[in-house]
């Protein structure tokens, strides 16, 4: 299995497979628009602007699950990200990233490297969908580890 075998639903409600981000490399984090390291949206905004032409993609799952720090619905969630940061990068719909009634792309990404412990945690995907790596929320988008390993990945 890999992330490109599921599917998950866009903050427009749109079912999308993840099968379309084959070939390249993928950064999931999962969101909060009322938490401390909200403004890492700017951090991997730059990031994917910076190798996305390279083949990385960015993109961000909103989840309620720390905190309650993500109270909104989708059209609210779409509104901050973008007016507030700009963000440009893909979001999906609202999801649980942790425990009962978990996403298919969380239990994925857990697996084998653990729930997120907090808001802004990021699993980095290889081109082939196979989790590489994990990053706690202290981890910033701007981190030389982080981009050390984009990357590797990139190549």
């Amino acid at each position: 299995m890999s992330l490109h075998d599921i599917s998950a639903t866009t903050i427009d409600g749109e079912t999308q497979s993840l099968g379309e981000y084959k070939g390249k490399v993928v950064l999931v984090v999962n969101t909060a628009s009322e938490c401390g390291s909200t403004p890492q949206y700017a951090g991997l905004e730059g990031l994917w602007r910076h190798y996305r032409d390279k083949g990385l993609v960015v993109l961000g799952f909103p989840s309620n699950d720390f905190g309650g720090q993500e109270p909104g619905d989708e059209a609210s969630i779409k509104t901050f990200c973008t007016t507030k940061f700009k963000v440009s990068f893909p979001l999906f719909s609202k999801v649980k990233v942790t425990g009962q009634g978990q996403s298919p792309v969380y239990r994925f990404l857990a697996a084998d490297y653990g729930e997120p412990k907090w808001n802004f945690y990021k699993y980095l995907v290889s081109r082939e969908g196979k989790v590489i790596k994990a990053f706690p929320n202290s981890v910033a988008p701007e981190d030389a580890t982080l981009r050390a390993a984009v990357e590797a990945a990139l190549g």
